[in-house]
C-alpha cells in the first residue's frame, strides 16, 4: 500500500469516531423560571443577559442546550404550576429569578439543582444552610442585605431633607418584605422619620395606599424589592409623580422609567454571572459546594429631570457619587 493511500485511510478512521461524538452529543437541558411577564422589558433584559452569558462560555442555544421559560409575572400560584412543570421536564439545572420562584422551584423538587439570580436573605428563607456552604440543591447570588435598606432612607432623606413621613411600599406577604421593612425601621427614629407600610398585592391597594398617604405634607416613599413591586412599577412611579413624592427605588430601571433615584445592585450582571454558576454544575460541580456570592457593586442613579418637576435640589455630593445621571 501506498504511503499516502496508508495516511488516508488512518485519517477517514479517525474521524468516524470524531463525527460520531458530535452527531451523538448529548443537548443539555435548563429551566427557567422568570418572576417577571413575557412582555415585561425588564425580564427580557435579565434573560437576554444570562444567554449572553451562556454563549460565551461555548453553550449555545438549539446546538448543544435547549432552554425551556417561564413567565410567572410575579404571580404566587403561577410560581408553583410551572415550577411543577419545569421540575417535570428533568432539566440539569434550572435558573431561579428570585426569592419567590426558588421557593417554588424547591417545593418541586429538592434534588434538581438550582442557581438563583437574585434572592434576599436565602440562609433566612431556608433555601440554602450556609452562604460559604450552600449544602443543598441551591445556590446562587445575593441580591443584596437587608441593610441596604437603611441606606435607602438616608439618600432619601439626602435629597429629600424635609421628607418627615415615609410610607414603605413592600410585600407583607414575603419574608423579604418584612425585613426589609424592619431594617427601615431600626432606623427611622434616627432620622427623625414616621414610617408607613403599604402593602403591594394588588394595584388598587397600592393606589389606595399611596393616595391617602399623600393627603398629608411633607412625605416621601421607599420602594422596597418584591417581584410584585416589578410588575406594578409603572403604576408606582405614576403614583409618585401625581401626589408629588420623592422616592428611592432599589433598581435602576425605576429611575430609568422616571423615578427619582434608584440604589442597589447591577441585577443584569447578576445574569450573567448565574450563567457562570449553571456552566460549573454542568460540568460536574454540585451546588451544595459552590458558594453564595454577595453583590460586588452598587449603583447610584438620579434623574435629574424628575427631580426638577419636584423643585428638588440634588446636592453635588450624591451627584459626584451616581453612576448614572439622567437628564
Amino acid at each position: 500500500m501506498r504511503r499516502r493511500e496508508f495516511i488516508t485511510l488512518i485519517g477517514g478512521v479517525a474521524t468516524i469516531p470524531l463525527a460520531a461524538r458530535a452527531q451523538t452529543e448529548r443537548v443539555r437541558r435548563f429551566g427557567v423560571l422568570m418572576s417577571t411577564a413575557a412582555d415585561d422589558p425588564v425580564g427580557q433584559a435579565r434573560i437576554a443577559a444570562f444567554r449572553q452569558g451562556l454563549k460565551k462560555l461555548g453553550w449555545t442555544e438549539g446546538q448543544n442546550v435547549r432552554i425551556d421559560v417561564r413567565w410567572a409575572g410575579g404571580n404566587a400560584d403561577l410560581d408553583r404550576k410551572f415550577a411543577a412543570e419545569l421540575v417535570a421536564l428533568t432539566p440539569d439545572v434550572i435558573l431561579a429569578t428570585a426569592s419567590p420562584t426558588v421557593a417554588a422551584l424547591q417545593g418541586a423538587s429538592r434534588s434538581v439543582p438550582i442557581v438563583f439570580a437574585h434572592a434576599v436573605d436565602p440562609v433566612g428563607a431556608g433555601f440554602v444552610d450556609s452562604l460559604s456552604r450552600p449544602g443543598g440543591n441551591a445556590t446562587g447570588f445575593v441580591l443584596f442585605e437587608y441593610s441596604i435598606s437603611a441606606k435607602w432612607l438616608e439618600l432619601l432623606k439626602e435629597v429629600a431633607p424635609s421628607v418627615t413621613r415615609v410610607a414603605v411600599l413592600r410585600d407583607a406577604a414575603a419574608a423579604a418584605g418584612t425585613g426589609q421593612f424592619g431594617a427601615i425601621q431600626s432606623v427611622s427614629s434616627s432620622f427623625g422619620v414616621e414610617l408607613r407600610p403599604v402593602n403591594v398585592r394588588e394595584p388598587t391597594e397600592i393606589e389606595r395606599g399611596v393616595s391617602a398617604f399623600a393627603g398629608s405634607a411633607n412625605g416621601g416613599l421607599i420602594v422596597t424589592a418584591s417581584p410584585l413591586i416589578t410588575t406594578h412599577r409603572d403604576l408606582i412611579i405614576a403614583l409618585a409623580a401625581r401626589h408629588k413624592l420623592p422616592a428611592i427605588y432599589y433598581d435602576r430601571f425605576f429611575a430609568n422609567a422616571g423615578g427619582l433615584i434608584s440604589y442597589g445592585t447591577d441585577i443584569v450582571d447578576q445574569y450573567r454571572r448565574a450563567a457562570g454558576y449553571v456552566d460549573r454544575i454542568l460540568k460536574g460541580e454540585k451546588p451544595a459546594d459552590l458558594p453564595v456570592q454577595a453583590p460586588t457593586k452598587f449603583e447610584l442613579v438620579i434623574n435629574l429631570k424628575t427631580a426638577k418637576a419636584l423643585g428638588l435640589a440634588v446636592p453635588t455630593s450624591m451627584l459626584a457619587h451616581a453612576a448614572e445621571v439622567i437628564e
